[in-house]
């Protein structure tokens, strides 16, 4: 990770769980920099006008997961509002170079609502747009059925019940594979 000059979740979001997942050969990536154009109130990772993408940053993950021999690797990113794609092409290229390099490795991929590109809500994430978020879901599910998507919501932010059951209806509608409940 240091050779090439890499960003995990598991050290820029300072994550309690870093022993755990790296004792078992998983590790989540965090591709697209170190710096979120955005400013959720819920994250640990630093805001700011990020740099320009590293054109070898796909390639240098793809390396790593297969040097350290990973058996699940998630890859996720700071959020590039930025950017004409918000970072798309650089997600399929690091899927693309993994997929060459460590065949045997499951990827999963968590990324960003990929804003204007294709009450609770707002205030913890102000720059999404929760119906941009569930279009881009269901978009992957009618692209390909056999691809699993997952949600995952925060309660404990002073949310109704209801609210939590509209959102796992409107995930269901959205043909939601898989759905984690944090705080």
């Amino acid at each position: 990770v240091k050779k090439y000059n890499l960003h995990t979740v598991c050290q820029e979001a300072a994550c309690p769980n870093i022993g755990e997942c790296w004792s078992k050969k998983h590790a989540t990536f965090m591709i697209l920099g170190d710096t979120c154009t955005r400013a959720c109130s819920f994250c640990n990772v630093k805001t700011g006008k990020p740099f320009t993408i590293d054109p070898m940053e796909p390639l240098n993950v793809a390396k790593s997961v297969s040097k350290l021999n990973l058996k699940h690797v998630v890859i996720t990113s700071v959020d590039r509002d930025d950017l004409s794609d918000g970072g798309a092409g650089q997600f399929i290229s690091t899927i693309k170079y993994i997929k060459e390099l460590s065949p045997h490795t499951t990827i999963e991929i968590l990324t960003p609502d990929f804003l204007r590109k294709g009450e609770v809500y707002k205030s913890i994430r102000p720059g999404s747009i929760y119906k941009e978020s569930l279009n881009l879901l269901n978009a992957v599910k009618n692209y390909d059925h056999k691809i699993f998507t997952k949600s995952g919501l925060m309660v404990g932010l002073g949310e109704e019940i209801h609210e939590v059951k509209e959102l796992l209806a409107d995930l269901k509608r959205h043909s939601v594979d898989f759905v984690t409940i944090g705080q």
